[in-house]
């Protein structure tokens, strides 16, 4: 549940939002990657056997999570945009089998 009110948060926050105002938003990419960390930190929670059997790259929002946490300086926003944009509906549509399969 964690995982899906990050998920929502960042649609939320995100919505309607130009790409140039994202990267030069502090207060908004900042809130941004706080829920990706939630995000990467909730996965770790997730048993892998439940994991195990939905078709994802775990490994990257793990990997995304300890950039996150550990290269906060290194992170290119446009790069974020490109993840919001590209990655995480299907991220949601995947959190939303799990929810629905396995904690129903």
């Amino acid at each position: 549940m964690h995982i899906r009110k990050a998920i929502d948060d960042i649609v939320k926050f995100t919505d309607n939002v130009e790409k140039d105002i994202f990267i030069s938003d502090n207060l908004l990419s900042s809130a941004v990657l706080y829920q990706f960390n939630v995000i990467g930190e909730a996965i770790i929670y997730v048993d892998e056997s439940i994991l195990g059997n939905y078709n994802y790259p775990w490994h990257k929002v793990r990997s995304f999570r300890n950039l996150i946490s550990h290269e906060y300086f290194n992170i290119k926003l446009d790069a974020v945009w490109g993840i919001i944009k590209n990655d995480l509906p299907e991220l949601q549509s995947v959190i939303e089998k799990i929810l629905e399969n396995e904690f129903r």
